[in-house]
């Protein structure tokens, strides 16, 4: 018996001193993303320590693991062993297994062992990946910390992609972004198991790629006028004269660099090449690329129609775009060139002669049907060195060439017919895989497209639609994310329109449908938030963000106010006044009512602490509210608000001008007349108005009220004149009139629309509330 109890003590002592069972894991400390398809928790861990040995045998095998051990070696402040024979105990080995898809991987972790097992290199990527997941955040710090266990649980995992193809666009036309900053978004991509980088090396407003043939490309084409200050659609057009200094271009050295790092991370680098539109920044180089040959300045900002393209009937054209290609394909080994194919006006082909006689020679029908000559024929070129051709779903009309792939962008109708047709498809609809659009309130968010694309629309997403058929399914060859960059000028920027969502979408296209949950995905998100934070990843936290829609009661006077959150069953809660959001704050449950001014502050809370930024709006009653508005220039159409009381319901208007809150006038003045049905003091007027030149929408340049007791003769008691500024931002405004305090029955207010904008557009005049103390 004494003997049993020695051994008992001795097997007790082991475990403790091997460490495995200094943590025992639960299932909810594996926050992966994305989710493997099989996961099997299984007793014990294994602790990483400065003996650890990575077994390495070849030398890719050597650069993945020396990743990982830098890791160890900054935020450990030790470095596991690089090694090529594995020792007793304590390592990290590598097997390959044939019958693995490309991709996939196995990952066993036991006591003293952990095996990948996988095919090839690729695998071995996403398995040391899913290590790296499994390990405390801690592991992306930048400096040692002593306090953390290297430990990781017990684990069976069998993972590999539901989608070959896992991508991300990157705009460095619209602006331009550096070598490094393609680095650092190639590394990430990996770190999410995302394989693909699509650069958008040409556009209107530049061109980002040496092309040694054609140095003028880079010399004019690279460069614009710089016009930052002013808002991206309302940038004028630029002077072919004007040397420009805003841009930037990639070196075919640096861009080869660039290639060859994304390799050893699975990453695929896949140039496009617009043609034949979006290529102003090429025609501004060599003019004689256009119909008419055309001397052109490189566009500083938005630009519609576009009618500045390629010439189709030149065979100088198509000479250049092919020497263009032998360079282009000299750098990147992709097996993609894409070409763009959108938006391309072609206006100007049916006047060109040039055009006219190919139309007549080939016998087509119109210039649909030559734009499919153009794309069929650069992709006979673009498929004799060896590439495959992916364009825009533009590329369907007038007949799609024969081995094209179809990026769909205008939904997901393009992407089924070409997969009906045979084709293989990459789906990439706005809605939801648009990145440069909003993904929280535009209050609360930088300027962006206007449109809505929040991190629990792009986790919905799905590339397969459902109307299709087994066999056309199976040309969806995947999905990607596009950031397009009009809005976007720095690193930044750009990654605070990626992240969090590029997670998101990563499920998407890894993970099984049957293992994806949003609540579940939003449970594990507060860990890859964290990896974030170490990692210095300027993501977006609007997830966190609290937003409310109001209801008014007229009759009762009464707003009804309703919060809501991105999460499921979110726990929010408000205090009301200047109180802080703290311990004391209520749970919120069904609509806030007001019925006075109040202010309003909300938060998402977790553990009992507000996380996030707080929601903070003021109700503000006046007396003009549910009073009648008697419109004298009536409001547009298209921008009705909520009808003839929105102008005195209380309920402000966000930047997001389609939100209903806001009645506007296209060129005419706004004048109104606010009936209070008898006389009431009064000595101030608010009026809220928003700007968003790039929409042409402009503060007044004048706003006057004037007052009446019989309606008929009015006298001014106030006045505010401006000069039009330029703002290159989305931005909500308050005109304070004040004046005398003094009786009035009748309110007139009169705001005074620009007209024009400098561009020579016709401007709008957008108003949400007027306020009366």
């Amino acid at each position: 018996m004494r003997k049993l109890k020695s051994l008992f003590l001795l097997i007790f002592l082991t475990v403790l001193s091997s460490g495995y069972s200094q943590k025992i894991f639960t299932e909810k400390d594996i926050q992966i993303i994305p989710k493997p398809n099989q996961l099997m928790l299984q007793p014990g861990s294994f602790e990483f320590s400065k003996n650890t040995v990575f077994v390495a045998t070849t030398d890719f095998q050597k650069d993945i693991s020396n990743a990982l051990i830098s890791k160890f070696e900054t935020a450990a402040g030790w470095r596991p062993v690089l090694g090529a024979k594995a020792p007793k105990s304590n390592f990290v080995q590598f097997k390959t297994d044939a019958t693995f898809h490309r991709e996939a991987y196995k990952l066993d972790v036991s006591n003293n062992i952990i095996t990948i097992t996988a095919n090839g290199n690729a695998g071995f990527i996403y398995g040391l990946e899913t290590i790296r997941q499994l390990l405390p955040v801690a592991i992306e710090s930048k400096y040692a910390i002593t306090s953390a266990k290297w430990q990781i649980p017990n684990v069976a995992i069998t993972d590999e992609p539901r989608f070959q193809y896992r991508g991300l666009m990157l705009d460095l036309s619209r602006h331009f972004f550096d070598k490094n900053y393609i680095l650092s978004t190639i590394d990430r991509l990996a770190m999410h198991k995302m394989n693909v980088l699509h650069l958008h090396l040409v556009d209107d407003q530049g061109w980002r790629i040496e092309i040694k043939k054609y140095p003028k490309l880079t010399e004019v084409g690279a460069w614009r006028v710089d016009q930052e200050h002013l808002a991206w659609n309302a940038r004028l057009v630029t002077n072919p004269d004007e040397k420009g200094t805003y841009g930037g271009f990639l070196t075919q050295e640096e861009l080869k660099e660039i290639v060859k790092y994304a390799a050893a991370k699975n990453v695929e680098i896949i140039p496009e090449i617009e043609m034949p539109a979006h290529v102003s920044s090429a025609i501004a180089a060599y003019p004689e690329l256009a119909c008419f040959d055309q001397r052109i300045g490189v566009p500083s900002g938005g630009l519609w129609p576009i009618t500045d393209i390629y010439c189709a009937g030149k065979e100088s054209t198509f000479e250049f775009l092919q020497n263009v290609i032998d360079e282009v394909i000299t750098i990147f080994p992709s097996k993609y060139i894409h070409i763009g194919g959108d938006e391309a006006t072609k206006t100007n082909w049916e006047k060109c002669p040039h055009c006219q006689k190919r139309m007549k020679d080939h016998n087509l029908k119109n210039v649909h049907e030559l734009q499919s000559y153009f794309v069929k024929r650069m992709e006979k070129y673009i498929n004799s060195k060896g590439k495959k051709l992916i364009g825009w779903d533009e590329i369907l009309e007038g007949g799609l060439a024969p081995e094209a792939t179809v990026m769909s962008w205008r939904g997901t109708k393009g992407g089924t017919e070409a997969a009906a047709q045979g084709h293989d498809v990459i789906m990439t609809p706005e809605s939801p895989c648009y990145f440069n659009f909003y993904q929280g309130p535009q209050n609360e968010e930088p300027l962006a497209f206007d449109a809505y694309n929040p991190l629990n629309k792009v986790y919905e997403f799905d590339p397969v639609v459902s109307t299709m058929s087994e066999a056309e399914a199976k040309h969806v060859l995947g999905a990607q994310a596009n950031l397009w960059a009009e809005f976007l000028p720095g690193p930044k920027d750009s990654e605070y329109m990626i992240f969090p969502r590029l997670a998101a979408l990563s499920e998407v296209l890894w993970s099984t449908k049957e293992n994806r949950n949003w609540n579940d995905f939003t449970t594990r998100l507060t860990s890859v938030f964290k990896r974030y934070d170490y990692l210095g990843i300027n993501y977006a936290k609007s997830a966190y963000l609290v937003t409310a829609s109001s209801s008014a009661d007229l009759e009762k006077k009464q707003i009804n106010v309703t919060l809501k959150n991105e999460f499921p069953n979110p726990d929010i809660r408000y205090v009301l006044g200047n109180n802080a959001i703290g311990q004391n704050a209520e749970k919120y449950t069904t609509p806030i009512q007001f019925k006075e001014t109040t202010i309003l502050k909300a938060s998402l809370f977790q553990d009992d602490k507000p996380i996030g930024k707080t929601f903070t709006d003021t109700i503000v009653f006046h007396k003009a509210v549910a009073h009648k508005v008697n419109y004298l220039t009536p409001y547009n159409k298209s921008y009705t608000g909520d009808g003839p009381f929105t102008m005195v319901n209380t309920i402000r208007g966000s930047k997001n001008f389609h939100d209903g809150q806001w009645q506007a006038w296209l060129v005419n003045d706004m004048e109104l007349v606010i009936d209070f049905e008898k006389p009431q003091s009064i000595e101030q007027v608010i009026v809220g108005t928003l700007e968003s030149q790039g929409a042409g929408v402009f503060f007044p340049i004048q706003i006057k009220v004037l007052i009446s007791n019989d309606g008929i003769n009015y006298k001014e008691v106030g006045k505010i004149s401006r000069a039009y500024a330029a703002n290159p931002v989305s931005e909500l405004k308050d005109f304070k009139i004040n004046f005398q305090k003094q009786n009035a029955r009748y309110v007139k207010v009169i705001g005074a629309n620009l007209k024009k904008s400098p561009r020579g557009e016709s401007s709008w005049l957008f108003v949400d509330e007027i306020l009366v103390n």
